[in-house]
């Protein structure tokens, strides 16, 4: 097993030990570094070859912010998970255009960063929960054909792929998923292509089908087609004339049995 090597960035010392702890208890985890502000943490990260920074947002003297901008200029020398307190999407969307494979708030820091190592060290990118459901939420608002109600994870697909499967039913294209779940492009093909491996899909309409099937989506096909269709003169008449016709048919067939 390849060692996985992290360095953590934060201003408070004692989140630091609390996450050192935690990530010591892994196996093919090291903590080669840590820094209390960001003013040399890219020649830190260099020098300890570390393969994940664990960046919070606020630090002092170079924030978080100007950190990234500054791996971005440089050319990143590793991947970087943001820690912040806040869920703002605005700030989830800047840190991420800027280069970041992950963010979570601290609130929930304990009990994914070691799943979001894990996954941006496998080229994807990740969110903690509260975020990842406020991202979908604002992607699929006040669309009429997603559901009010949570995900429920279908056999062995996970919630991102759920998630995938609803925006690609909702005509969604790669581009337009990646944008909206701020996540790249490749990382939408990567689920793309296990969730048809998954449920046996051989291309997007089997996609389609699925969501369907499983009422991921509300098929809205028959109630937009009855209330779209727009009541002509002629077929008023025409609908008008058969009943009066069925009418005197059935009256004449009583008349003539008796």
């Amino acid at each position: 097993m390849q060692t996985i090597n992290i360095h953590l960035a934060d201003d408070h010392q004692i989140l630091i030990d609390g996450i050192k702890t935690l990530l010591s208890t892994i196996p093919g985890f090291s903590v080669v570094g840590t820094s209390l502000n960001g003013t040399t943490i890219y020649e830190e990260v260099v020098q300890n070859k570390a393969d994940v920074l664990v960046l919070d947002i606020s630090m002092p003297e170079k924030d978080g912010i100007q950190v990234l901008k500054e791996f971005s200029k440089k050319g990143f020398p590793c991947k970087v998970i943001i820690l912040s307190s806040y869920d703002d999407l605005k700030i989830v969307k800047e840190v991420m255009k800027l280069g970041a494979s992950g963010y979570l708030t601290k609130q929930c820091a304990s009990e994914s960063i070691i799943e979001a190592i894990q996954v941006i060290v496998m080229g994807q990118e990740y969110f903690c929960k509260t975020v990842q459901n406020k991202i979908f939420d604002t992607a699929t608002k006040n669309n009429p054909k997603t559901k009010a109600v949570p995900i429920e994870i279908h056999s062995n697909l996970t919630e991102r792929e759920i998630e995938i499967i609803i925006l690609i039913s909702l005509e969604f294209s790669g581009k337009e998923i990646s944008e909206k779940l701020f996540i790249s492009t490749n990382t939408v093909e990567t689920h793309r292509k296990n969730i048809m491996k998954k449920i046996k899909a051989k291309n997007t309409i089997s996609i389609v089908k699925y969501a369907l099937k499983h009422k991921l989506i509300i098929n809205k096909t028959k109630t937009y087609i009855l209330s779209h269709i727009k009541p002509t003169f002629s077929s008023v008449l025409c609908s008008s004339f058969t009943i009066v016709f069925l009418s005197f048919a059935k009256l004449f067939a009583r008349k003539k049995t008796s």
